[in-house]
Formats: structure tokens, C-alpha cells, sequence
């Protein structure tokens, strides 16, 4: 995967001790402990990058990465996927970001649109999805135990974070909920919503050592506390 690495051309010139020292772990190293495909290794990056604030890396590696195996419209619903958890004013700059990288691929935007709900079906769309994933359930229970004055959130959930975002073509529920367990585990303080996101991936067919592998791959960008802690959510969940 050195590849990914090839547009950090300044860390090679201004300080190749380290450029090695990092090229050769981050995208060496590590990827000898994951079972991840290419294309899952490159979503959680970019995803991972997203949530630590890094538009210039972010930049970096999409370019490497449109090289290699990734789709202009995989890039775009990442980058939808990444507002409900990391919210706008993180995303609003990687949407600048992925215009100008595209442009200088020569890619067409705006892309085709995606969405498969309209303002009438969204919530209901979004819902059968919440079911799907954690458990109808659970889902009603959640909503039964929440005080008056706060379940208007229990319904943005619902119709933006569910009926706008995960109802989309694009990428498949493995891939969102693998995605969206990197946006979560990066951003660190959020241990709770980590929890229901494991229980979500195993829902959706992502097994534990999917999980260790994308905690695995994120390892050098969001260092070794926000690590271990996703790591003691995933043992405490799935054991």
C-alpha cells in the first residue's frame, strides 16, 4: 500500500528520517495485521482522516488513492456519510478538498445523484433501516424512554442520519457502517454511540476481525489512546 503514500513528496525531501520511519509502519507495517480489502483500507483512511481534521493528507491520499481503487462516486458518499457523525462544520472543508482533487483528475462534478428517498418517505425509509440494523426493538425502546422536549433528535436520526444518508447508492450497508465505526472510534469521547456501531457491523456482516483491522489501519493517525479504546469497545461487545 506505498502506494497511498506517494503525493507526501515534502516529508520525503524535508525530512526523510521520518518519512520513512512513518511510510514503512503506516503503510507497511500495519497492513501485515489486517484482513481489510484495498478498497475497504482506503474508505477507512480517508474516513479516518475526515474525523482527525487532516484536509492536506486527506488531499494526499485522495489522489493516490482514485490511482488506484477507488470510484469518484465511493469518494462522494463517504463524504456524505461523514456529516451526521462528524457533523458539517468538520466535513465542510473535505467537500472543497474533493472538488479541487477531482478537477485536476479531469472528473465531472457534480455526480449523479444517489439518493433513494424523497421528503415523504424518509423517515420511514430511514427507520426500517434503524430496525434493520440494531433491532426494532431496540429502536422503540429508545424512543419509548426518551424524556418530552427530546425526541425531535430521536426523529432526526431517523429521517437525516438514516432516511438521507444511509438509503443512498454508492456504498453498500457493509461498507457504511465500517465507515462509520472509523468516524466514531477517530473522533475518541463518543465510547456509547461506539458500542451501538460495533453491534451495527456485526448486524451488517462486519465480524471482529473486521473491526481490529480497521482500528489496525487507523493506528498512526489517531494514535494510541483513541486506539486502545476502540479496541477495549469492540473486545467488550463482541466477546
Amino acid at each position: 500500500m506505498n502506494d497511498l503514500f506517494k503525493y507526501f513528496n515534502k516529508f520525503e525531501k524535508n525530512d526523510p528520517e521520518f518519512y520513512e520511519i512513518f511510510k514503512n509502519f503506516a503503510y507497511g507495517e500495519v497492513f501485515e495485521y489486517s484482513t481489510l480489502t484495498e478498497k475497504e483500507s482506503i474508505l477507512v483512511i480517508l474516513s479516518c482522516l475526515i474525523s482527525c481534521q487532516s484536509p492536506k493528507a486527506f488531499k494526499k491520499i485522495l489522489r493516490a488513492a482514485l490511482d488506484i481503487n477507488i470510484t469518484p462516486v465511493e469518494v462522494k458518499e463517504l463524504l456524505y456519510q461523514s456529516v451526521p457523525y462528524v457533523g458539517f462544520a468538520r466535513a465542510h472543508n473535505f467537500f472543497g478538498v474533493v472538488t479541487k482533487v477531482f478537477d485536476k483528475k479531469g472528473i465531472e462534478y457534480p455526480l449523479e445523484p444517489q439518493s433513494n428517498t424523497n421528503p415523504e418517505n424518509r423517515h420511514e425509509k430511514g427507520r426500517e433501516l434503524q430496525d434493520k440494523y440494531f433491532g426494532a426493538e431496540m429502536i422503540q425502546m429508545m424512543n419509548d424512554n426518551t424524556p418530552d422536549g427530546q425526541k425531535h433528535f430521536n426523529k432526526f436520526l431517523e429521517g437525516f442520519c438514516f432516511g438521507d444518508f444511509y438509503t443512498r447508492n454508492g456504498l453498500n450497508d457493509s461498507q457504511r457502517e465500517l465507515i462509520t465505526f472509523v468516524f466514531i472510534a477517530s473522533l475518541g469521547g463518543c465510547e456509547n454511540q461506539l458500542r451501538g456501531h460495533v453491534q451495527g457491523n456485526l448486524t451488517v456482516g462486519n465480524d471482529k476481525e473486521k473491526l481490529i483491522s480497521a482500528i489496525t489501519i487507523i493506528m498512526p493517525y489517531i494514535g494510541f489512546p483513541r486506539t486502545l479504546n476502540a479496541l477495549a469497545i469492540v473486545n467488550e461487545i463482541c466477546d
